[in-house]
């Protein structure tokens, strides 16, 4: 499959490299100068975007959303089938701009370019089977059976990884607050989340805790440190204002 990129943005960046090794990409811009570079990198065709056809192709669209009306402007065609990583757009929005067979929205996040995303899909079944494929090449897939559930996993799957740099950041002022060296720090943060990601995975959250918490113990006193600040509430109330945005 050729897949053709329109808007090499950070994500859109972040999936070609995901998928460089399984799929023939190309790609489209409004200034295809700045193509130069990416046109080298990935050994791929680059065009303008006025007046470029997508009859036929398989579009990635990866532009920002509120792009989504001028962009449509300058393409011409029907697409076989449109990907849209545009976040909030609306499947409607979508078929009302770009004419396409069939549409399709995702949520990726930018762990694509080390092929390990978490991309939440739903569209036209009929292109399930090959959405699941396309995007298991980046990462773990979900397909879900509203766009709804695609908006309200939108703070997890698309914003997660912002919000765990939070997490990550404050780790590692806290290790130098106490007296460690910086470059102590960042290490042994990122060790934690390498070794989270399997634990996590198998296991549920609350067991890990008490697994780890003893009475009266290291992580007792923090986790009550981290109560006392309400930080569990505060998550939940992120997703749910980042879920609010998409909603427009």
């Amino acid at each position: 499959m050729t897949l053709t990129i329109i808007g090499p943005g950070a994500m859109a960046m972040a999936i070609a490299h995901g998928l460089k090794e399984s799929y023939t990409l190309e790609f489209v811009a409004r200034d295809i100068s700045k193509l130069e570079k990416i046109k080298e990198e990935f050994s791929a065709n680059v065009y303008a975007l006025k007046d470029f056809d997508i009859t036929g192709k398989t579009i990635l669209l990866a532009v920002k959303p509120y792009a989504l009306a001028s962009v449509s402007e300058e393409i011409k065609g029907k697409a076989l089938s449109l990907y849209s990583v545009l976040a909030g757009t609306t499947l409607n929005a979508l078929k009302e701009n770009i004419s396409a067979e069939n549409h399709i929205r995702i949520m990726p996040n930018v762990s694509a370019k080390f092929g390990a995303s978490t991309s939440v899909i739903t569209g036209d079944d009929a292109k399930k089977e090959e959405a699941m494929r396309l995007f298991s090449a980046i990462g773990d897939t979900f397909w879900v059976d509203s766009e709804k559930e695609v908006d309200i996993a939108t703070a997890v799957a698309g914003s997660g990884p912002a919000l765990l740099t939070l997490v990550a950041e404050a780790m590692m002022d806290g290790l130098v607050k106490e007296g460690m060296k910086r470059v102590d720090a960042v290490g042994i943060t990122n060790s934690l989340f390498k070794g989270f990601a399997p634990l996590i995975a198998s296991n549920h959250p609350a067991l890990i805790k008490d697994s780890v918490m003893s009475p009266g113990g290291t992580t007792a006193a923090a986790y009550g440190a981290l109560e006392e600040g309400a930080v569990r509430s505060s998550f939940i109330k992120a997703i749910g204002e980042a879920f609010k945005v998409t909603q427009g």
